[in-house]
């Protein structure tokens, strides 16, 4: 069943008419992304789904200045992230990629990675900040000294979730956190996802071509098609009824491979 989050009252990560275009290797001029416009609010999930080439991965990539549009403006909270310096801007915008990657060492100094990059003080395996993130993606502190490397698939995403928790971001970005996971571990992350956004009142982005994610804890669905946005609204209620050709021919024959 669909989880209902708690709606913010002010808008998180916002797109105006923004676009990218890129000059192909013949030296012609691509379009990527078209007058893309949306609103990510806070303790929403917006989820964003289409087929391979239609500027999913392009667009969460902008949202932390992965890449420059060639148009339009990104505001977070209101301030064009533009003028945002890229470190302070990833702290809070932190991104989760597709593939799980673990720094050589245990899951603890995985966790303590973020603060040596900072040259902070790592917490210890007892401190708050260190139980805050195991508890939010739910880890038993047991597994602290286990080889990070050593952890399956959908442990190494929890580990990858619990260091972008680590800094306290406002927004978090994830770029298809189940293409290598079984379906079992897909629903625990789901209902992970779910609870951290209720309690951390984030705005999480997902770019995703698991139906069953975009079902079960999406609040707001964007469906993309060759870099343009076809049809956005609240999620389960686009899925059950797609407004557009083209959303529901997608619907009918959904990729089964990530873009």
């Amino acid at each position: 069943m669909h989880q209902q989050q708690k709606s913010g009252t002010d808008p998180s990560v916002e797109f105006i008419d923004v676009g990218v275009t890129k000059l192909s290797p013949a030296g012609t001029s691509m379009v990527i992304l078209e007058r893309i416009s949306f609103t990510a609010r806070q303790g929403e999930i917006t989820g964003i789904i289409g087929a391979s080439g239609s500027g999913k991965s392009t667009l969460i990539r902008l949202c932390n200045r992965l890449d420059d549009p060639s148009a339009g403006t990104i505001a977070l909270n209101g301030q064009n992230i533009a003028t945002i310096d890229p470190l302070l801007l990833r702290r809070k915008i932190a991104m989760v990629l597709q593939k799980p990657f673990m720094f050589e060492g245990t899951l603890l100094e995985n966790l303590q990675r973020p603060f040596l990059f900072r040259k902070l003080a790592p917490p210890s395996a007892g401190s708050l900040e260190i139980t805050r993130v195991l508890d939010l993606v739910q880890l038993p502190a047991e597994m602290l000294d286990r080889d990070a490397r050593s952890l399956s698939g959908g442990e190494q995403q929890r580990v990858n979730l619990a260091r972008a928790l680590v800094n306290h971001p406002e927004v978090l970005l994830l770029d298809e956190p189940t293409s290598a996971l079984d379906r079992p571990s897909t629903a625990r992350l789901a209902s992970t996802l779910s609870n951290i956004c209720q309690s951390e009142h984030l705005s999480i982005i997902v770019v995703t071509h698991d139906l069953y994610l975009a079902e079960h804890i999406v609040n707001h669905l964007i469906y993309l098609e060759a870099g343009r946005i076809v049809e956005q609204g609240v999620g389960p209620q686009m899925l059950a009824k797609p407004q557009t050709t083209a959303f529901s021919n997608f619907l009918a024959k959904p990729e089964k491979s990530s873009s």
